[in-house]
């Protein structure tokens, strides 16, 4: 099991886009400043309750903080086919990749119904077919990613003679984060992801009790053990990343409770954890001096 260098596994935190420029750069280049290995961020156009307050574009956000960090990686948590189109989607990963120096990490998921789904006037897909049309997201995502020029038909998505040049700055591509749960999903983990992301339940996110969430977590990592080895693949070669926000309550309250948390993550398997960054009010609300307490704890145990 690979950790960070204090032993646990590494940090990271999720900061929803919905700051202005000068608070985002202040939290983001406060978030390196704590030692934090990744930071993310949610990829809407809008989010649940926060529908009618500020919200900001995901790509050209990690774009903006690229500038102005040095070492984090980078990601989203996690890109959907919702309201993305891989052709489109890829030349932006490639430029943020590049203008990031190689820190990107391209976090993707399958997108459940809600706004995101409805906003383009799409149809609405069964769960089969929302996961048929991610198995082709990612399948042309990685092709586009990986060599200059890509034709591919589908029945979702399409490219004709698409050109991806320079290419990413890690090669041959940039890592893929893929959020899985079920059996199709972590299949796609077993053969394209660098990541593994989860929160749990998804039907259900934060809704089990605390003895019940780690239940559900350690059947997970057994059925990505398990898709690895259906593709031969050494499951130690995918970082694996839970977020622990949508698992527990109060995850910092201390920083013996945050390292308590961590650790038991560590335990199960896990190889990266991330937080929220803590909210002033509402949804993922915390106090951020016992935020920024329970990390730098967490960073030197």
């Amino acid at each position: 099991m690979t950790h960070g260098t204090s032993g646990l596994p590494r940090l990271g935190a999720v900061v929803l886009p919905e700051y202005d420029w000068r608070e985002t750069r202040r939290v983001w280049t406060s978030l390196e400043d704590l030692g934090l290995h990744h930071a993310w961020t949610y990829d809407h156009l809008s989010w649940r309750t926060l529908r009618d307050a500020p919200w900001f574009d995901a790509l050209t956000t990690l774009t903006a903080v690229a500038s102005v960090t040095r070492t984090m990686e980078l990601g989203t948590f996690v890109t959907s086919p919702n309201f993305r189109h891989p052709v489109v989607l890829a030349k932006q990963v490639m430029t943020l990749d590049q203008v990031s120096g190689g820190r990107f990490v391209f976090g993707m998921g399958a997108g459940a119904e809600g706004a995101d789904a409805r906003v383009l006037g799409s149809s609405p897909l069964s769960p089969h077919e929302r996961a048929e049309r991610f198995a082709e997201f990612v399948e042309l995502s990685d092709l586009l990613l990986r060599q200059p020029s890509t034709t591919y038909r589908g029945s979702y998505f399409s490219a004709v003679d698409a050109r991806m040049i320079p290419g990413c700055a890690r090669q041959p591509r940039v890592p893929f984060a893929l959020a899985a749960a079920g059996p199709r999903g972590l299949g796609l983990t077993a053969r394209y992801g660098q990541w593994w992301v989860t929160i749990g339940d998804p039907a259900n996110p934060g809704g089990g009790t605390e003895s019940e969430n780690w239940v559900i977590l350690k059947r997970q990592v057994a059925l990505l053990q398990d898709a690895c080895e259906r593709a031969s693949r050494d499951v130690s070669g995918i970082r694996k990343v839970v977020s622990i926000s949508r698992l527990v309550e109060a995850p910092y309250s201390s920083p013996e409770r945050f390292v308590d948390l961590v650790g038991q993550c560590g335990e199960l398997g896990f190889t990266d954890v991330v937080v929220n960054y803590p909210r002033r009010e509402g949804v993922f609300s915390g106090d951020i001096s016992l935020f920024e307490s329970a990390m730098q704890h967490a960073t030197v145990h």
